[in-house]
């Protein structure tokens, strides 16, 4: 019902006056404004960070008179923190000041025209569908929530009548089509001059999006990266030059902003070679040439390719810390083993640093038809790091474990206790090759390995690692005995 009074509202409405709201460029409004549109543009640069942060520098030829100038700045992002706002003039260094600022973010649509006209008077003019002739009449705007409510003369109704349309004497101040910036300045210099307005902004965001092919043996894949660049901060960026800022900022943390109705975005994508470079402590990319980053709209960018990239898959079993303080009758059936990738980021089309994303892996059936294998998380990883993805649990490789002893040899409770346990764990493989399984084990306290049938390594303080070979269509039998001494409580 809502939508469908506000369409009847937007349909009644008529031609207005509408100050500051068309203007020609670089043209003077009816407010006595100086107005400058995206099409008095000389260059436009955005750097955008991955918290949905972006810099904006928005470089304008703008004439202005000698004197006071009031300059309204169109076409600026709808996210803008006008806070941290900043107008320079490239002509001249001296001779000019800023006075004041204003950002008008409050757009002109039918129900914001109706919410200013509160309280106030428009004409409601009907029109006689037999003879097409016009009737005004006077009206007060009382409510405009769901449907303006009007008081008459004589009567009071809700919505706007069939066959009319509401008129209003003009557009009321701060009330606009376009987010604007207002700013009030001093100039010493007449004519056409260069000003950069630039500003951070919310609406703007990128992030890195990964497709990973891996080969039939599973020990090289071949790797795509992609940028993906979501733009929704209210306006467009016509041939902009585009930097990303890959690294995480430190910022202070306020009000989100007001949510706005956005639209449905469109994709696309282009084939770009970026270049990267150390940005303090962080890593700035750069789009050669300039792209348009249109409003509501995602769109891609290559960031990296590389073929052939050596990768090592690894099957994990892990266990847990509290296995080894306690007597149980049932650990697990069944267990899955996890399924590991890794690669090292060095090489032909690697050794740059990779901004975090999500990296998704494919392979080939035996029909050549592509499949989804499963996706994992990267952090920003620098050139020369391993890159180390979970892609699942496997179907054909599992565990049973089973504590086959358990004794206190010291002490009560946990603290300054001994405790000895073993387990067997029947590892298992369905597959027609042999694998090995990675056995982890997070043993507490200070522990000594007392029997194992297979040899251990120490792989931290706190960590037995075995690494356990498994015939094809058979299992393996992985047993061992700890000793685990729990400290004197402080």
């Amino acid at each position: 019902m809502r939508t469908l009074l506000l369409n009847m509202l937007a349909l009644a409405l008529v031609a207005v006056s509408c100050v500051g709201v068309a203007a020609s460029p670089g043209g003077e409004g009816e407010k006595g404004e100086k107005i400058t549109t995206a099409t008095d543009q000389q260059e436009v640069a955005v750097t955008i960070y991955n918290d949905n942060l972006a810099l904006v520098k928005d470089a304008r030829r703008v004439k202005l008179a000698a004197g006071f100038n009031r300059l309204a700045w169109r076409e600026v992002s709808a996210q803008m923190q006008p806070e941290t706002a900043l107008l320079r003039n490239l002509t001249i260094a001296n001779g000019f000041v800023l006075q004041e600022q204003n950002f008008d973010f409050d757009l002109l649509t039918p129900e914001t025209l109706m919410e200013k006209y509160l309280g106030k008077e428009v004409t409601v003019i009907r029109v006689n569908p037999a003879t097409g002739a016009e009737t005004r009449e006077a009206a007060t705007v009382l409510a405009a929530n769901n449907g303006p409510i009007l008081r008459y003369a004589d009567r009071i109704e809700s919505g706007i009548p069939v066959q009319s349309r509401l008129a209003f004497p003009g557009v009321p101040e701060n009330l606009r089509d376009k987010p604007t910036l207002v700013v009030s300045l001093v100039t010493s210099l007449q004519g056409e001059q260069n000003l950069e307005l630039s500003y951070l902004t919310a609406g703007l965001s990128w992030r890195a999006d990964y497709v990973a092919e891996l080969n039939d043996r599973d020990d090289h894949l071949d790797l795509n990266g992609w940028v993906t660049l979501t733009n929704q901060s209210g306006t467009a960026y016509p041939e902009a030059r585009l930097q990303l800022v890959a690294g995480d900022l430190n910022r202070v943390r306020q009000q989100p902003p007001v949510p706005r109705k956005m639209m449905a975005m469109s994709k696309m994508a282009e084939a770009l070679d970026m270049k990267q470079e150390a940005l303090f402590e962080y890593h700035l990319y750069t789009l050669p040439g300039s792209t348009i980053l249109a409003e509501n709209q995602t769109k891609q960018v290559a960031l990296m390719s590389a073929n052939g990239v050596p990768i090592r898959k690894e099957f994990l079993l892990a266990g847990s810390a509290y296995y080894y303080s306690g007597q149980y009758d049932d650990i697990g059936q069944k267990l899955k083993a996890a399924v590991f990738v890794e690669f090292a980021n060095k090489g032909t089309g690697l050794g740059i640093p990779l901004p975090k994303g999500i990296i998704r892996l494919y392979k080939k059936d035996i029909s050549g038809n592509t499949q989804f294998v499963g996706e994992d998380h990267i952090d920003h990883t620098p050139g020369n790091e391993t890159v180390r993805l979970k892609l699942g649990d496997a179907f054909d490789v599992t565990a049973e474990r089973t504590q086959t002893d358990f004794r206190r040899l010291a002490g009560e409770g946990r603290y300054g206790s001994i405790l000895e346990t073993a387990y067997q764990i029947v590892l298992k493989n369905a597959k027609k090759q042999m694998v090995t399984v990675k056995v982890r084990e997070p043993v507490p306290g200070d522990w000594t390995m007392v029997s194992e049938s297979h040899p251990h390594i120490k792989a931290a303080s706190n960590v037995a690692e075995w690494q356990v070979s498994i015939p094809a269509d058979g299992k393996a039998v992985l047993s061992y005995r700890v000793r685990v001494k729990y400290r004197e409580k402080n």
